[in-house]
């Protein structure tokens, strides 16, 4: 995975470009988040998606003022989300193609989320590295996941964004990893249930238990029915810092640890140690930092978790200390096509 920055970086260092100007368009990055996210948020992709439109047309079905609509599509085009076509006409590209709603692989979700509360909560990272004060806790005084329980859009939003990123990287954990040995698999954290129901469909011997609290739980009902896996795959709410289902001998963790602080995930882990088989396996979906300069998504996203929840992306090394706080042992990092890894561990 590569961040913007890395492109910038590589794109105008093969051009010769002056340091100065590189280092700008790293300053100047929100410009393309917040131009990206209005996109998203117009549904401006949805109106093209059956070819290119006149901007006054688009301006008057999402309700945009015409002039300041086209200067932000005029934007986006330079960089490749989306196409101009003639005088003041934009049409999409396969990046803006991502941003359909009506995609199985939509990154719409995701554009929204990252352009709304959490955009604000950076407003306050220097704060959250003076002090350690988590930055989204300054911006709204409560907790992430606090303010999602009283925001159900943002909520929605986040569950779709979550079940978007595992869904692109649940083909590849399924290709990386056989599952052969189990029987019963409990994804932890699930959401919506992508990872879960891309396991069952590969594997017909398995049995699965979505595990997350109660309201995902029940709107994960209807995609488990929708993919046939009703006899094969319960879905159970609950709080996993109190108890997990038990009985499973796969328990299945897809970009949940990085959401918690150790003390935090040292529980859940403690929890599933707890419920799961004697021979059973824990299975961290997570990126995976290199150690040194290497440059690499994931140590974006540590910051990212810092500044949300107060959390962080973990080493090989922080991984192995974690499992061993909580009662279980590395055995193995196995990477993916995607940049996930899956972090192996056994009880101990």
């Amino acid at each position: 995975m590569s961040t913007q920055a890395e492109a910038v970086r590589e794109t105008h260092a093969a051009a010769d470009v002056p340091p100065h100007y590189q280092l700008l368009q790293m300053i100047t990055g929100y410009w393309m988040t917040q131009s990206i996210y209005v996109a998203a948020k117009l549904g401006i992709a949805d109106l093209v998606a059956d070819g290119p439109r006149q901007v006054d047309d688009l301006a008057r079905a999402c309700g945009a003022q015409a002039d300041l609509l086209n200067r932000v599509l005029r934007a986006l085009s330079s960089v490749g989300i989306f196409t101009a076509h003639g005088k003041d006409s934009y049409g999409l590209t396969p990046l803006a193609n991502l941003l359909r709603s009506d995609l199985p692989n939509t990154m719409r979700p995701q554009a929204i989320m990252h352009g709304e509360e959490q955009y604000r909560a950076w407003s306050h990272v220097l704060q959250n590295v003076k002090t350690g004060e988590i930055a989204f806790e300054k911006e709204y005084d409560k907790t992430y996941f606090g303010y999602l329980a009283e925001h159900p859009e943002s909520d929605r939003v986040f569950n779709e964004a979550q079940a978007g990123y595992t869904k692109e990287v649940a083909g590849a954990v399924v290709d990386a990893y056989d599952f052969t040995p189990f029987a019963t698999v409990v994804d932890v954290g699930a959401g919506y249930g992508p990872m879960l129901l891309k396991l069952l469909g590969r594997y017909p011997h398995l049995r699965g238990i979505l595990f997350d609290q109660p309201h995902v739980a029940d709107a994960a009902l209807a995609r488990i029915q929708a993919a046939g896996l009703t006899g094969r795959c319960l879905a159970e709410g609950g709080d996993f810092f109190a108890a997990v289902p038990p009985g499973g001998d796969a328990y299945i963790l897809s970009l949940l640890l990085h959401d918690w602080d150790e003390e935090r995930s040292i529980a859940i882990l403690k929890n599933i140690r707890r419920a799961m088989a004697p021979n059973g396996r824990l299975l961290v979906v997570e990126l995976v930092l290199p150690e040194g300069q290497t440059p690499f998504f994931g140590k974006w996203l540590d910051l990212h978790m810092a500044v949300l929840l107060g959390a962080r992306e973990r080493t090989a090394n922080e991984f192995r200390d974690l499992f061993a706080a909580s009662g279980f042992k590395l055995q193995r990092i196995i990477p993916t096509s995607t940049g996930m890894s899956i972090v192996e561990a056994v009880p101990v």
